[in-house]
């Protein structure tokens, strides 16, 4: 049965390279220096999650594969989550309410920006606005400049996966 069950399943490292190029672009000083999200453990999950929900928004519009890949990214942000909550002193019988909270706010995210990403280009108005806000600052946001920097950044972001293969966005070249 286990053999079995191997053909159907692709090794996780192969998806490696796929989440270290979300965390790589979400890890970029400009999201926290300019664009003034908080550099704290809220705002980094929230630049990775928002990048994320975009990556897998792209990916849901692939060949079958990358669309069966969306879940294996997904899989490796829990996996993570779940290192950096024990990392961090969660124990067993809290974290997994945490990882789901985790878990529920990227699936928001991708709730909140699938509308959005359905256009080759992230449209500037209300609606992006609103999505950068819930995303990144909770409705919070800095001065003006600095939330231009980020929705500016989100966009470049998008419009790259956009123009990308599915075989470079599964690879991790996500720039």
């Amino acid at each position: 049965m286990r053999s079995l069950l191997n053909m159907f399943a692709r090794p996780k490292a192969e998806y490696h390279s796929l989440y270290e190029g979300v965390v790589a672009a979400a890890r970029e000083a400009d999201w926290y220096r300019g664009g003034k999200v908080p550099d704290t453990l809220d705002g980094r999950f929230a630049v990775l999650s928002t990048l994320l929900a975009l990556t897998i928004l792209r990916m849901e519009q692939g060949e079958e594969e990358t669309v069966r890949a969306s879940v294996h990214l997904t899989e490796a942000f829990i996996a993570d989550m779940d290192a950096q909550m024990r990392e961090e002193g969660f124990g067993d019988p809290s974290l997994g309410k945490q990882v789901r909270s985790l878990v529920g706010a990227l699936a928001a995210r991708v709730d909140r920006w699938r509308p959005l990403a359905e256009s080759d280009r992230l449209e500037p108005g209300e609606a992006l606005t609103d999505a950068v806000r819930f995303s990144l600052y909770r409705y919070d946001p800095p001065e003006e400049a600095a939330e231009t920097l980020v929705t500016e950044k989100l966009r470049r972001f998008h419009e790259g996966l956009g123009g990308a293969s599915d075989r470079k966005i599964m690879a991790g070249q996500l720039a």
